[in-house]
C-alpha cells in the first residue's frame, strides 16, 4: 500500500513537468516534422497534401558542404570550450573559498550584456580599420590586405567566446564537489600530477564534462546570428539556411526539413548515450564478486 501511494505521489509530482515538456517540446517538434512533408504554398504558407519533394530538394550539392561546415565548426567549438573550461574549472575549485565567488562573477559577467551587443563588439574589434588589425599589421603578423572578418576562423573565435561560459559553469560545479584527496592519494601511489589529473580528476567530473558538451554543442549547431554577422557566404551554417527559408523565401516546409535534420543531429546522440552508458555499467564488475 505504501509503495502504491509512493508511486502515485511520484506521478503527481512529475506530471506538471512532463506535461510542460510535452506541450512545449514534443508537440512543436512533431508539428515541425509534419510540415517537412507538406508542399509549400505560393503565398508563403503550407499547401495541402503530402510530398517528399522537399526532402529530394535537400540533395542540392550546396547542402552537404553546409551540413559538414555546421558539424565541424560545432564540434571544434565544443572541443575548444571543454579544453578551456577544464583547467579553468579546476583552478576555480582549487582556489581559496573567498576567491571563488569573484571568479564565478567574472565568468558570468558577459551575460550582463546583450548577446547582439557582444557580437557587434567583436565585429568592431576585428574591423579592417580597428585597433586590433592595426596592431597585427604593425607587428608584421598579418598583411595590410588581410581581412579578419567574414572568415570561418572568425566565426569559430566568436562561437568559442560566446559559449565558453556554458562549459565553465558545469565543469566548475562538478569540480567543486570533487574530492581532491583522491588525486593526492594517486600521487602518493606513484602517479605523476598529470597522470592523476587525467586518470582520477577527469573521470570524477564526467557528468560535468558531458553537461558542458551538451550545453555548447546544441546551441552551436543551431547558431545563425554569429555566422550571419561575422561570416560570409563561405561561413553559412544550417541555422542561416533555416532563417533564410523562413523569413526570406517563405518556404516553411523547406525550413522544417532543415530543422528536422538539425534536431536529429542533436537528439540521436542524446538517445544513444544511455544505451552505451548502460552497457559500460553492465561491463563493470560487481564489488561483491571481486571480493
Amino acid at each position: 500500500m505504501n509503495q502504491r501511494r509512493r508511486a502515485w505521489r511520484e506521478i503527481l509530482l512529475t506530471a506538471p513537468s512532463f506535461g510542460w515538456l510535452v506541450v512545449l517540446f514534443v508537440v512543436p517538434t512533431l508539428v515541425v516534422f509534419a510540415i517537412a512533408f507538406k508542399p509549400p504554398d505560393a503565398l508563403g504558407g503550407i499547401g495541402h497534401g503530402w510530398t517528399l519533394g522537399t526532402w529530394r530538394h535537400l540533395g542540392n550539392p550546396n547542402y552537404p558542404a553546409i551540413i559538414w561546415r555546421t558539424l565541424w565548426m560545432s564540434l571544434v567549438t565544443t572541443a575548444l570550450c571543454v579544453l578551456l573550461a577544464v583547467p579553468t574549472g579546476y583552478c576555480m575549485a582549487r582556489a581559496p573559498r573567498r576567491w571563488r565567488q569573484p571568479l564565478m562573477l567574472l565568468v558570468v559577467v558577459p551575460f550582463w550584456t546583450s548577446f547582439l551587443v557582444r557580437v557587434f563588439a567583436w565585429k568592431t574589434l576585428l574591423h579592417p580599420d580597428g585597433a586590433l588589425k592595426r596592431l597585427l599589421v604593425a607587428l608584421h603578423l598579418v598583411a595590410d590586405s588581410t581581412s579578419l572578418l567574414y572568415r570561418p576562423e572568425t566565426v569559430l573565435l566568436v562561437l568559442v567566446y560566446t559559449y565558453l561560459p556554458f562549459a565553465i559553469l558545469p565543469v566548475y560545479a562538478a569540480s567543486e564537489k570533487f574530492d581532491f584527496s583522491l588525486m593526492e592519494a594517486a600521487q602518493d601511489l606513484g602517479a605523476h600530477r598529470f597522470r592523476a589529473f587525467v586518470s582520477v580528476f577527469l573521470p570524477g567530473i564526467r557528468r560535468g564534462l558531458l553537461t558542458a558538451v551538451a550545453m555548447v554543442l546544441i546551441p552551436a549547431l543551431g547558431s545563425y546570428v554569429i555566422p550571419d554577422v561575422m561570416g560570409g557566404t563561405n561561413s553559412e551554417m544550417i541555422g542561416n539556411k533555416i532563417a533564410q527559408r523562413t523569413f526570406v523565401d517563405r518556404n516553411l516546409p523547406h525550413a522544417s526539413a532543415l530543422a528536422t535534420l538539425l534536431m536529429l543531429a542533436v537528439l540521436l546522440p542524446l538517445a544513444l548515450y544511455p544505451l552505451f552508458a548502460g552497457r559500460n555499467n553492465d561491463q563493470k564488475p560487481d564489488r561483491k564478486e571481486v571480493a
